[in-house]
């Protein structure tokens, strides 16, 4: 068997760190069934439908993805109600909703742009959502028609989580970087994981729940920016903070190859970090069957406690 995408980046110890999805909130809708590579437009969802979502979420900050439940995926098992979840993952506005519809078509009366403030107002009222009261998600990306990868090691992950009784677990639809797989997105947090194992993920999931964020194999924090991503993973390592929300990016200045990140804690510390992108060596393929390159990384320089006297400036 030739190699696949994730066999070469495990081997050249690719890091993982500032490689998640970007998104403050994510819009997720119970979909069975197959998926095509633009899972949106090219499942057993309305394809006109689709292309309406796609529409209303861009420039809103919501990613619209895709769920299914662990498993077989029969063509013709449509459920009449399908769970939908929004989840807003900025720190200080954490939230998960849930609701449940027989009428996908309603998404569409949503305030996208709300949403992407996580506001939640208009996903309660229109599809009588309420507050999450179950554990965390976990999401797994098992899209094999995206990439190989994702369905050779992501639905084989999926479906051990879900026999072994773990609550939360669902197969979602694209989370970027295959070369990753098996890749996992928990909410509330939108904190990503790379190279995922079950004992790990159930690691992180119990973690969560007690309001923790485990940072190995993390990809980083949807919320941010990639530059932002790694710079928060940098403080909580460098700080051994674990706390879920201590930590918010409040300040990215500069454009690639170089950022200097400005990284907050809730108790009034800042830090500076220096981001570089550089170019993964020696080429690899981004995802399977694609062509050689070199994948952007992004690479901390230095990490620096802003003094009182610095912060004046």
């Amino acid at each position: 068997m030739s190699s696949t995408c994730s066999t070469v980046s495990r081997a050249l110890h690719e890091p993982v760190a500032g490689t998640a999805a970007t998104a403050r909130t994510w819009l997720l809708l119970e979909q069975p069934g197959p998926w095509g590579a633009k899972a949106l437009t090219s499942s057993h969802l309305n394809p006109a439908l689709g292309r309406a979502l796609e529409a209303a979420a861009k420039g809103t900050g919501v990613r619209i993805a895709l769920i299914r439940r662990p498993g077989r995926h029969a063509d013709s098992r449509m459920p009449a109600t399908r769970r939908v979840y929004v989840a807003h993952t900025v720190p200080g506005n954490v939230r998960l909703h849930s609701a449940a519809t027989t009428d996908p078509a309603r998404l569409l009366d949503l305030d996208f742009r709300a949403l992407g403030r996580g506001e939640t107002a208009s996903f309660d009222a229109v599809l009588g959502g309420a507050p999450h009261t179950g554990g965390p998600l976990a999401l797994v990306c098992t899209n094999g028609k995206r990439d190989r990868c994702c369905a050779l090691l992501g639905r084989p992950l999926a479906a051990e989580l879900a026999s072994s009784g773990v609550e939360g677990v669902w197969e979602v639809t694209h989370l970027g970087g295959h070369r990753f797989s098996p890749t996992v997105l928990v909410l509330p947090y939108g904190y990503a994981y790379g190279r995922a194992e079950a004992h790990a993920v159930k690691e992180v999931l119990h973690g969560v729940q007690e309001g923790r964020i485990v940072t190995e194999g993390c990809r980083g924090a949807s919320a941010w920016e990639r530059p932002g991503q790694a710079a928060e993973l940098a403080v909580r390592r460098a700080v051994r903070e674990d706390a879920a929300q201590a930590l918010s990016v409040v300040r990215t200045e500069g454009e690639a190859p170089r950022w200097e990140v400005t990284v907050a804690h809730v108790d009034g510390r800042r830090w500076r970090v220096e981001v570089a992108q550089g170019a993964s060596l020696p080429p690899r393929p981004e995802s399977c069957g694609s062509a050689l390159g070199s994948p952007a990384r992004m690479d901390v320089l230095d990490v620096r406690a802003l003094t009182p006297a610095s912060l004046a400036r």
